[in-house]
């Protein structure tokens, strides 16, 4: 019986670490969200943004080769909104 406990208790930590690595690997990806004013900041979801943003998505390892050129990188934010001018509109 105590064995099984032991071996019980094994699994049930060994799929916890596994489950919390998994999450963590996931929260750790993003996009990158462009403007049409040339403002970029990265994401965590692609949430439905109003037409007037004209906003664009990329995937994360595009902004390590489009930092500079003529992109204005902005703060990442992962709230709903997204930049004009460099200000956060909030939605």
């Amino acid at each position: 019986m105590t064995f099984f406990k032991s071996a019980l208790a094994k699994g049930a930590l060994i799929a916890a670490v596994a489950g919390g690595a998994l999450a963590l690997a996931t929260a750790a990806s993003a996009d990158v969200a462009c403007n049409k004013w040339g403002e970029c900041w990265h994401v965590h979801d692609r949430i439905v943004y109003p037409n007037e943003a004209g906003v664009v998505w990329h995937p994360d390892a595009w902004g390590d080769a489009h930092k500079g050129a003529h992109w204005h990188w902005r703060a990442d934010n992962f709230g709903h909104g997204y930049y004009r001018n460099g200000v956060w509109i909030a939605f």
